[in-house]
């Protein structure tokens, strides 16, 4: 097989050796390729082509992001933003956290507290660093009740 130069790669040449790292929303690599100067037609056609073909899924590329980021000790309301950014609608998103949930049995509250319980070793004896971790979980994506939980577990 003959390598084709950065020059000479079409848009699904680029596409396949961006997917073959990892998986890539729709949107992702439509930004990708433009930075490349590859016209939106050619984009549109090569995108469609490469999700007919089951080579891009965003419903896959959602369900992987979301056990990745869940790995990383990181929240929902965190998970769902980064998602909305790189293009997931919202029915694929929630698509994606049902899966994930149910196949992997989250417990939203345990991982607020394990995160909390990795950084931290106590819940913080003053206002001051109570603050603190509450900060730390809200930057995760926790909510309230979840760092509220985690706090009183330490």
């Amino acid at each position: 097989m003959a390598f084709t130069s950065q020059r000479d790669a079409t848009p699904r040449d680029i596409a396949i050796g961006l997917l073959a790292r990892r998986e890539y929303s729709r949107a992702e690599l439509a930004q990708r390729l433009k930075k490349k100067s590859f016209d939106d037609a050619a984009i549109d056609e090569c995108l469609d082509a490469l999700v007919e073909q089951g080579l891009q899924s965003d419903a896959r590329f959602a369900a992987s992001f979301v056990r990745s980021r869940i790995l990383r000790g990181q929240g929902v309301i965190r998970i769902k933003g980064e998602l909305r950014q790189r293009g997931i609608d919202q029915e694929t998103l929630a698509t994606a956290f049902e899966e994930v949930e149910g196949g992997e049995q989250v417990d939203w509250f345990e991982l607020a507290r394990e995160t909390l319980a990795r950084r931290f070793d106590s819940p913080g004896e003053t206002p001051k660093e109570r603050a603190r971790r509450e900060r730390f979980l809200a930057s995760r994506g926790f909510d309230f009740e979840q760092i509220r939980y985690a706090l009183s577990c330490l």
